[in-house]
């Protein structure tokens, strides 16, 4: 199998020069290119459609990175484009809130196991730091047990420059699918931890996306109670993908707090920390929480026009349907391929890390990605993948043969001594 040329990604690559002059990076985080394969992957995008997007020099890609999880649906859904129109035209900003919050939120109540009240935020951070400085209120003890990532605020940010010791020391990470690990750190801080806060799929940094083993995420919620302190699911990346109720509501077991974001308005910045009536009313005498925009309700009416949308039209049936058929077909695409490559994840959700087999096996990860974008598939070496509804088969079965094709590469390149 022959490697393909590299796409004309000029324009990106100049904007990119020239955003460097302008802001820290280029551009922020993850997105720059270094989290892809610098060279082959584009950095600016001018448009998304359906489960595609397209960069400034008019390259289209499948993209089952899905903006990192907020598409679920497709991009430029006209249904949710017009139920923003129409409520653009009423105002949208006032920092008092709008009728349209009591609906979501009674929505979000009734769909989501762990919500008795509701506090809504913009984004995955702003919920996460919301929940956990409810937790710290309601329980008045200082430390948190945190296992997945859970946003860029100094509680939880995973490279601790411009942090505080003091604020880093009182988080304390634990193994996923380890209850003796989580049990032994809640002994060595024994009074003095307020929340447990775990992605319930686990995500461990460029490592197998994991589902919980049985019996695992009740044994988390045994340890709570023994141990008396708040179990928080941070849901972002689960939420209205994994089930409507979220990874609570599929794998049976309602923590105290849960966050959701991400897929709950298709890609408009929204997001809710949900919990206990009881833990959730200490915003009324101790917890301050405030800002500007959180009431603003474009985002309200994109996050009710999209659960009206997954809810009418079975959208999880499907892609949980049609993701379980390809995380099959790529599993034999791995396993018959012979690449050192584990695939990982659950059906939304498909993952593929290359094996610690050799000292080649950088090269070869970085050899199949260069392969697959250059094959028109946008996945990340780092971070899982994401199915959405718009995704067709024709879109599923070309990312496939493109994986296939990019294993091959690697495999000839890279053979594993």
């Amino acid at each position: 199998m022959e490697s393909k040329p590299r796409l004309n990604i000029e324009g990106s690559l100049k904007l990119f020069e020239e955003g460097k002059k302008i802001s820290p990076g280029g551009v922020m985080g993850i997105r720059r290119p270094y989290n892809f394969v610098p060279g082959e992957y584009p950095i600016y995008i001018e448009k998304g459609y359906g489960g595609h997007i397209v960069d400034v020099d008019g390259n289209d890609y499948i993209d089952m990175l899905c903006a990192y999880g907020p598409i679920i649906l497709g991009y430029n859904e006209p249904e949710i484009n017009q139920a923003v129109i129409e409520q653009m035209e009423k105002g949208f900003c006032f920092s008092l809130v709008q009728e349209v919050q009591n609906e979501l939120q009674k929505k979000l109540i009734e769909l989501i196991p762990s919500a008795e009240m509701v506090v809504l935020g913009k984004t995955g951070s702003d919920a996460t730091g919301i929940a956990v400085r409810i937790a710290r209120g309601y329980k008045d003890k200082p430390k948190i047990l945190r296992c997945g990532y859970h946003g860029w605020h100094d509680w939880c940010v995973e490279v601790p420059g411009g942090v505080p010791k003091q604020v880093t020391e009182l988080t304390i990470e634990f193994k996923y699918a380890d209850l003796d690990d989580l049990e032994q750190k809640l002994i060595e801080n024994k009074d003095e931890v307020a929340a447990i806060i775990i992605t319930p799929v686990g995500h461990p940094l460029a490592k197998p996306v994991m589902a919980p083993p049985e019996g695992y995420l009740e044994g988390v919620r045994a340890l709570a109670d023994k141990y008396d302190v708040v179990l928080i699911f941070d849901e972002i990346r689960t939420g209205f993908r994994v089930a409507m109720g979220g990874a609570q509501e599929r794998y049976g077991v309602t923590p105290d707090m849960s966050v959701f974001g991400k897929a709950m308005a298709n890609g408009y910045p929204i997001s809710a920390c949900v919990g206990k009536e009881e833990i959730m009313k200490v915003m009324e005498e101790k917890v301050f929480i405030s800002s500007t925009f959180f009431p603003n309700s474009l985002e309200m009416v994109a996050a009710l026009k999209c659960i009206e949308i997954l809810e009418r039209d079975n959208i999880l049936e499907d892609i949980w349907t049609r993701g379980s058929e390809f995380l099959e077909k790529l599993t034999n695409i791995v396993e018959k391929s012979g690449v050192p490559a584990t695939v990982s994840g659950i059906p939304p959700m498909p993952y593929i890390t290359f094996d610690k087999a050799d000292d080649k096996y950088k090269e070869r990860r970085t050899c199949f990605y260069t392969e697959t974008i250059r094959r028109n598939l946008f996945i990340q070496p780092y971070h899982h993948g994401y199915i959405c509804y718009r995704h067709t088969d024709e879109d599923l079965n070309n990312a496939l043969k493109a994986i296939e094709e990019a294993l091959e590469v690697a495999k000839e390149k890279y053979p594993v001594e």
